[in-house]
């Protein structure tokens, strides 16, 4: 991989909590532990072993992540401010706290970093 672009933001997904009792064995076949950090840029979260966070969640924190991507205040999406916000994943299971940290790089599409090589008009 090849990784050409400095993107804008960096995201960081951190386990909180969970909804049901204080472990997720028999429940989150990811292994959660409440302290378990993941980041990305642009790509999926990993944590510090490399490995994934759960597909599952990862179906959620997609659409928020492009939200603030596209300039967008997740206060408007029920965030705890401009650049965070709590969710619960698909399961029920494990309660995660998404952090964006600005980098001060441009904008993939406003920079002009987008140029598809076919283009037809």
């Amino acid at each position: 991989m090849h990784k050409w672009y400095d993107e804008e933001y960096e995201f960081t997904v951190e386990v909180t909590g969970f909804l049901h009792g204080d472990k997720t064995e028999n429940y989150c076949r990811n292994g959660e532990e409440i302290g378990d950090k993941y980041s990305c840029t642009y790509g999926c979260p990993v944590n510090q072993d490399g490995q994934g966070i759960c597909s599952k969640t990862m179906m959620m924190l997609y659409p928020i992540m492009e939200a603030v991507r596209s300039g967008g205040d997740l206060e408007n999406l029920g965030g705890n401010g401009k650049y965070e916000k709590t969710i619960v994943c698909p399961d029920g299971c494990v309660i995660f706290k998404l952090t964006a940290k600005p980098l001060g790089n441009e904008n993939f599409h406003k920079g002009g970093f987008y140029n598809y090589p076919d283009q037809t008009v």
